[in-house]
């Protein structure tokens, strides 16, 4: 067998992976956690019931790849690294950008709907999801605290300066999305929050020739 041949199981087993998730989302989204039922799932993802089970051994280790999967989204924010030679608003501007589109993503907003569903019937879910969403958003306060140490922002928090950025973000562009399933925020009017998220923290915040 070549492995062109060998490989294809792995995709089949992988595109019935994926579409279980898909699936879980949809009904999750649609029933909630607790009246969500294995056979649905398995019927919307045309699969067998044995071939979910096969995969997750149970609708609690379905729901955690689901949380799983929001967590990995949220990494955008951790893989631009500060420089100290580029301009300080050109960064924090790239920066917010990868955090607006991921909020843009309306894969991404399914899931955090489920995850907030749940949260309401699982308060030691809720407490595990936001202490992993709060490692997973340290990308943020990481790149504050580099450029606080390298004497281009003023003394600040790193942590409260981040969800101070985020705070101002996510007030358009996520909250009226996930709570009145308004349209995201895009094309002009994303252009403009991102500059006026940037602009107004540095006025604060940004130390010499970085200030707006």
């Amino acid at each position: 067998m070549n492995a062109a041949n060998e490989d294809e199981p792995q995709r089949l087993t992988d595109r019935k992976r994926e579409a279980i998730v898909t699936a879980a989302v949809a009904q999750f989204r649609q029933h909630g956690f607790q009246r969500a039922s294995m056979d649905a799932i398995a019927a919307a993802a045309e699969v067998s019931k044995r071939t979910v089970y096969n995969h997750f051994p149970s609708k609690d280790e379905l729901f955690a790849e689901i949380l799983l999967l929001l967590f990995q989204r949220s990494t955008a924010l951790a893989e631009r690294a500060y420089s100290s030679e580029r301009p300080l608003r050109e960064q924090l501007r790239e920066l917010l950008a990868a955090k607006l589109h991921l909020l843009s993503d309306t894969s991404f907003l399914d899931l955090v709907r489920v995850a907030v569903a749940e949260m309401m019937h699982s308060p030691e879910r809720a407490r595990h999801m936001v202490e992993r969403l709060g490692e997973k958003e340290r990308g943020l306060a990481d790149w504050l605290s580099a450029a606080q140490a390298d004497g281009r922002l003023l003394p600040v928090d790193p942590q409260y300066g981040s969800a101070l950025l985020q705070g101002l973000l996510k007030s358009l562009a996520f909250w009226p999305q996930l709570t009145m399933g308004q349209p995201p925020l895009a094309g002009p009017d994303g252009e403009r929050l991102l500059d006026d998220c940037v602009d107004m923290f540095l006025s604060r915040y940004a130390a010499g020739d970085d200030k707006p």
